[in-house]
């Protein structure tokens, strides 16, 4: 199925960037912010990034408050978040902030550090699995000192939690190799802790019509277990499951909708809030055509159990949700794309059958983030397509949106150093400060609003995550990048004025995808470890089946020199045609179903990792100072009224404190026990 697809920045691998230092609680245009510092702090293998919001004072008081309404109902729903990655993470999460917070012994030594350094990376990652790698993390504290802490501050924690904390129990938050039970495999808590990946499949066989032409999304807001010997789906809505947090989301999105900007946005809303009260999910799909339809207005909202890559089977959405503001510069210079979306699957490489005679309605356009909670914080995308149902975005279209101020703070955030030590020429680096950020932009968009929305499934085939099932992400993700590919070195995007130099934009974008594809995303994963994330997998797919592929041809060549190894691009123009045939043959494998090429593709080259270039891409990496890994604090909003209470502005300060920020939302934004 289509999901939320985040392009998980890889920009920080290969960018010239900048560094600041004075901090700023104002809002100025993003043209003059050399003197905002966009660093926070760093830890384990995470930077902690701010963000602006640009042109928020230009926005009248209404739409302030509807900004501020939209974000408040995002922040009512983040304990949904932990709750849906391990069912035991919020318990877990408010434990360790009460130590912190009630703590008055020694806070000098290296246990309490490695304590603290723990619970950071839990508020990081929504729960105690790594969010990338989906790795637990093991504390580098002892049992015995953790026991010593919950005396001291008369904290009790459970004789199962101990265990799962300092054991390898839960050890994998989703699992994806096939020769494991996925669902039993996974601890992610979309699941009963009886339920097998036998009974999912089961389940979902009896229920779903593959004949159906707009089917539901199955099993998106529910959790499956297992009642009496029964399967049943316990529904999250107000009166079922996560009650609590959802009627403060329809509290905060009743206030957004008392000052929608427009009677189509309203509408929207409306049936939003329609969902999260029923849990129906054709009102799901209702509100999702509204919203796709509702393109008018300044501002524009994600919100709902959206993402479902959290999910080993594909079917449940993790709660997230994204507060837009609309560029309007860049927007105006974007909405090319999206104007000339039928011209490029017209030209594309796919067969003729699998090709979208009439592509409906991609709305693209550049925003500027407000704030973001659940699966989109603090990690976040920097591109999102949505709606997910592939049915809707046939008939009524879709909208893209690239997140700007991300992508500014990104590339003012510093780690330029990855380039110069992985770029085997001058000429490289040359070609990627001159146009690695706009290549980078511009593959983003084009993987968005064309990559996504291109390609139609043969009928009677069902949707992906039926057919392709724990391959689907991996192929989509790989797919919608190779239609970037295939499209940035084209000279169609110099007549859409979009580059002055369309084969130097692809060359910069070809090396900086295979660099990333075969070397640079490495040092994101531990020594011998396969690759488990969807999109490392899909990178080191199409990046190791070129190299493959082109290998009598010397397309791109395996180099050592100075005892260090670079892959380097001898062909373009025939690396581009590799990216063309691939993306027919992927394009195919998801129209027709065909599980067996999908695995075989994912599996042979997208999974197993080459232990010496591994080895060294980690050695080479020690030295550098920028983690792999970014997310951001939010900019806080507050409101400011007249003596009847009315709302007469809305202001914005950016706080520089991760912990205290952390501290702050699990003080207002509780909303859910500890067990669900």
């Amino acid at each position: 199925m289509f999901k939320i697809y985040k392009s998980i920045l890889f920009l920080f691998l290969s960018l010239t960037l900048l560094s600041s230092c004075k901090k700023e609680t104002t809002t100025p245009d993003l043209a003059s912010t050399d003197n905002f510092n966009y660093n926070a702090e760093q830890f384990a293998d995470v930077q902690v990034l701010r963000y602006q919001i640009p042109d928020f004072d230009k926005l009248s008081v209404k739409q302030k408050e509807l900004v501020y309404y939209l974000t408040q109902a995002g922040l009512a729903g983040r304990d949904i978040m932990y709750d849906q990655n391990y069912r035991h993470n919020l318990k877990i999460r408010r434990t360790f902030e009460h130590i912190y917070t009630n703590y008055q012994g020694d806070k000098t030594t290296e246990d309490w550090k490695s304590f603290v350094l723990f619970l950071k990376r839990i508020w990081f990652s929504n729960g105690i699995h790594h969010h990338y790698s989906n790795d637990k993390f093991m504390p580098e504290f002892s049992k015995g000192y953790l026991e010593s802490l919950l005396n001291d501050t008369n904290t009790s924690l459970s004789a199962e939690i101990l265990e799962v904390l300092f054991s390898d129990k839960d050890a994998k938050k989703v699992n994806l190799d096939p020769t494991k039970d996925l669902v039993l495999g996974s601890a992610v808590n979309f699941y009963g802790s009886d339920i097998t990946e036998k009974d999912v499949d089961n389940y979902y066989s009896k229920i779903i019509d593959r004949n159906d032409p707009r089917p539901i999304e199955y099993g998106l807001n529910s959790k499956l277990v297992k009642e009496n010997g029964v399967l049943k789906e316990k529904v999250w809505k107000v009166g079922g499951m996560y009650s609590a947090a959802i009627e403060q989301i329809v509290f905060w999105l009743e206030k957004a909708k008392s000052v929608a900007e427009n009677n189509a946005q309203g509408a929207a809303l409306g049936l939003l809030i329609e969902y999260y009260k029923t849990g129906d999910l054709k009102t799901w799909d209702a509100y999702n055509i509204a919203w796709a339809k509702a393109t008018e207005g300044d501002i524009d909202y994600i919100s709902g159990f959206v993402e479902v890559y959290n999910d080993p089977k594909g079917f449940r959405g993790s709660y997230e949700t994204v507060v837009q503001i609309k560029d309007f510069d860049m927007s105006a210079k974007m909405a090319v794309l999206a104007e000339n979306a039928q011209w490029f699957e017209d030209n594309s490489t796919l067969i003729e059958s699998h090709k979208k005679k009439n592509v409906v309605g991609v709305s693209y356009k550049t925003v500027n983030v407000a704030g973001e909670a659940g699966d989109s914080s603090p990690t976040t995308p920097i591109g999102v397509n949505l709606p997910n149902n592939n049915w809707i975005r046939q008939e009524h279209g879709s909208k893209s949106v690239s997140l700007g101020n991300i992508i500014h703070a990104y590339n003012n955030a510093g780690g330029g150093e990855k380039i110069k030590e992985f770029a085997f020429s001058k000429e490289e680096i040359e070609l990627e400060e001159t146009y690695g950020q706009l290549a980078d932009k511009l593959h983003t968009s084009l993987h968005e609003v064309i990559g996504h929305a291109s390609g139609q499934i043969n009928k009677g085939i069902g949707m992906p995550k039926e057919t392709l099932k724990n391959y689907a992400s991996t192929l989509e993700e790989a797919r919608a990048d190779l239609v970037g590919l295939y499209y940035l070195s084209d000279k169609k995007l110099e007549e859409f004025k979009l580059t002055d130099n369309a084969e130097k934009l692809g060359k910069a974008a070809y090396n900086d995808y295979i660099r990333n594809g075969l070397m640079t995303q490495l040092i994101r994963i531990k020594l011998s470890d396969d690759i488990e994330e969807s999109h490392m997998r899909n990178r080191q797919l199409v990046a190791a089946w070129a190299f493959e592929k082109g290998a009598a041809e010397k397309v791109i060549e395996k180099i050592s020199k100075n005892g260090k190894t670079y892959f380097v691009i001898n062909d373009y123009v025939k690396l581009r045609k590799l990216f063309g045939d691939l993306l027919r043959e992927i394009q195919r494998i998801k129209s027709e179903g065909d599980y067996e090429s999908g695995k075989y593709l994912v599996e042979k080259y997208g999974v197993k990792v080459d232990h010496q270039i591994h080895k060294e891409v980690l050695e080479r990496s020690k030295h550098f100072k920028s983690a792999p890994y970014n997310g951001f604090i939010n900019p806080v909003l507050t409101t400011v009224t007249d003596k009847n209470g009315k709302i007469t502005d809305v202001k914005v300060e950016y706080p520089t404190n991760f912990t205290e920020q952390m501290l702050f939302y699990a003080k207002t934004y509780t909303t859910l026990p500890d067990e669900n």
